[in-house]
């Protein structure tokens, strides 16, 4: 996630929609007659109208490794009360911790060995009257088939935007922001898990074996929330989206399709109308300023030995927005709800990964112990964090064991490697120099020795908050596939944005252009792209590229997990090799506007003896002797 110019802060009671709420523009950002309201102090004192009581994590299982369990019960003047456990053998009530807003009560737990599946109570009392609150242990699954692979090749959707495979759950009449629109680039479209669910065909046809989605939590915010960033209910989906139970279905039917499933999680920020913030349980469960203060979004302030205290504070506790709440995960009661949170739901929903929005923007060693607690209960979890920083060092400074010298080290497994996708940019749209265009991508490369395992990188042409790939190339077709073939082909775990592959285009300023619906997802669209007889000779010639590569990659562990070497650009042309004991394959870039005869001498080390090799994904035989390069293309090559 990004921040563009979403500057608005909104609340409940300041703002009705009326029946005429729209304007002529497509980019209108919010609804006519909605009052901005300003920034303010987020205060405990357990005042506001409390809707319903809650009790959190709902629920959780036995046999966990960690065995202490912090159970958040939210209720009316409850702070005074005693508490004790029934029907609860195997459990023990190890403290109870008060905090200054008095409708919560912080229930710690341990979860022993002899503790069996069931319910048990949790008996609050005060002046002779009680309270009982079930509350359910079920039994873990036990399941260690969780986690990507480098042969994984992931696959990006904004359900929002995607598919609406059910029409009923469009909107709420009790949820702030009521109605679709659909010529709206802000408002809500209609997409929804179901409609993710009715297209796994499509996406495994495809050959991605992985579904990253944008967050599906409930955004109940009065605008602008389809995007799933601004999270109001960390233990709830969203209903626009569908139920809890609809995305454990998602998850379940996706796994029957050789599709993993990849939850998009935030740990920085909320929404401001979420529930917690609503009735915030300690001012300090956030950081809050005299007046609204922006973060600076420079991450090298973490790693830089000459940061100024104001510089680093403004980074780790500035907002991103006034509507998002920036989370302070230093307070240790919110820390261990943020990691109960992901650790339900990895368990309730068979999680096979977590893309972590904003990585470096929340306190550093909580995210060290974050990753420390799900990889103790989930050894095999994919882990990746969302890193758009300024260089390669800063970077790899985020990930596990880097090689950085003095720089200190993190324990993330996996980023999104944008060094990766600026160098891709700038070697697909600027001519080469000792430094710029495609030397670019190759310095990139060549600083690999910053991480533990560069293989383990998350890399991408585009995302939803980035310009399209095709109109960053200026709609060129060929270097439309250079990108897809740069991406299957170089180290690290590639992923696509939902219609990279049908040639969606759209420029990111604003972000709303690059999150187009999917034609052919919503009963009323006339083109369905989803069938090949709905799209374009281009678009399908473009699909079957994707298609070839991402088969042939699936099925060839050369281009998962083989070595890479690659040879110094020159003259606008980069040619690098995959291998292992069984494959060789040579990729050949040319990034010029020319045709360019290739002598291929100096890549005899990698060529060896072989003559002959088969073109990729066409599988048509090239002697391998001076070849000839198209203009702005790729050529992959399997030696024969």
């Amino acid at each position: 996630m990004r921040f563009l110019f979403v500057f608005i802060f909104f609340s409940s009671f300041m703002y009705s929609q009326t029946d005429s709420i729209y304007n002529d523009d497509p980019a209108q950002y919010m609804p006519l007659g909605m009052t901005h309201a300003k920034y303010h102090f987020y205060a405990d004192t357990g005042l506001a109208k409390i809707d319903k009581n809650r009790i959190n994590p709902p629920f959780w299982w036995t046999e966990m490794k960690n065995p202490e369990l912090q159970i958040l019960i939210y209720d009316q003047k409850i702070k005074d009360c005693t508490v004790s456990l029934e029907n609860a053998k195997g459990i023990n009530l190890l403290n109870v911790v008060r905090v200054s807003n008095p409708n919560y009560l912080f229930v710690n737990v341990e979860i022993t060995n002899e503790a069996k599946p069931g319910i048990f109570d949790i008996v609050l009392a005060k002046d002779g009257h009680k309270i009982n609150y079930k509350y359910e242990l079920k039994q873990r699954s036990n399941d260690d088939k969780r986690g990507l692979s480098n042969a994984d090749f992931i696959y990006q959707i904004m359900p929002d935007r995607f598919a609406n495979g059910d029409y009923s759950n469009d909107s709420f009449d009790d949820m702030m922001q009521q109605g679709i629109n659909r010529s709206k680039m802000y408002f809500r479209h209609g997409g929804d898990i179901q409609g993710m669910i009715d297209h796994l065909d499509y996406i495994s046809a495809l050959g991605a074996t992985a579904i990253w989605s944008t967050p599906l939590l409930e955004n109940d915010q009065p605008y602008a929330s389809y995007h799933g960033y601004a999270i109001t209910d960390f233990y709830n989906i969203d209903k626009r989206f569908g139920t809890n139970e609809l995305y454990k279905i998602f998850v379940s039917t996706a796994h029957q399709h050789g599709l993993k499933i990849i939850m998009d999680i935030v740990l920085n920020h909320c929404g401001n109308e979420n529930w917690l913030m609503r009735d915030i349980p300690s001012a300090n469960w956030i950081h809050q300023w005299p007046e609204f203060t922006r973060s600076n979004f420079r991450s090298s302030v973490i790693p830089d030995p000459y940061v100024s205290d104001f510089d680093k504070k403004k980074l780790e506790e500035g907002w991103f927005d006034y509507s998002m709440p920036d989370l302070n995960q230093s307070d240790s009661l919110l820390a261990t709800y943020l990691i109960q949170n992901n650790i339900w739901w990895v368990e309730y929903a068979d999680l096979d990964a977590y893309r972590i929005d904003t990585w470096f923007f929340p306190d550093q060693k909580f995210l060290s112990k974050w990753v420390d607690a799900m990889l103790y209960e989930f050894p095999k979890l994919t882990l990746y964090g969302e890193t758009w920083v300024q260089n390669e060092s800063v970077q790899a400074y985020f990930t596990r064991n880097n090689r950085s010298g003095n720089i200190r080290s993190f324990n993330l497994p996996s980023v999104t490697d944008f060094q990766l996708n600026f160098a891709i940019e700038e070697t697909l749209t600027e001519p080469q120099t000792f430094t710029a265009g495609v030397s670019r991508l190759y310095y990139t490369l060549a600083q690999d020795f910053l991480y533990d395992n560069a293989y383990n990188n998350v890399i991408f042409l585009d995302n939803h908050d980035k310009t399209r790939i095709f109109t960053t190339v200026a709609k060129d077709k060929n270097k439309l596939k250079s990108a897809i073939g740069l991406l299957m082909t170089l180290r690290g775990i590639p992923s696509l944005y939902y219609g990279t592959e049908l040639m969606f285009e759209g420029d990111a300023n604003p972000d709303g252009k690059v999150r187009q619906d999917f034609p052919g997802g919503w009963k009323e669209d006339k083109i369905n792209k989803f069938q090949a007889k709905g799209r374009t000779k281009a678009e399908n010639e473009i699909f079957e590229y994707v298609k070839g590569l991402a088969n042939y990659r699936k099925a060839n562990p050369v281009l998962q997990t083989g070595k890479f070497k690659h040879f110094i650009p020159e003259n606008g042309i980069y040619v690098y090799f995959r291998y292992n004991d069984d494959k060789t394959v040579m990729v050949i870039l040319n990034t010029t506007d020319k045709i360019q005869k290739l002598s291929l001498d100096r890549y005899k080390e990698m060529i060896k003896s072989h003559t002959k090799a088969k073109q990729l994904p066409s599988g048509k035989q090239v002697y391998l002797n001076n070849i000839n390069v198209d203009k702005n293309s790729i050529m992959i090559l399997e030696s024969i």
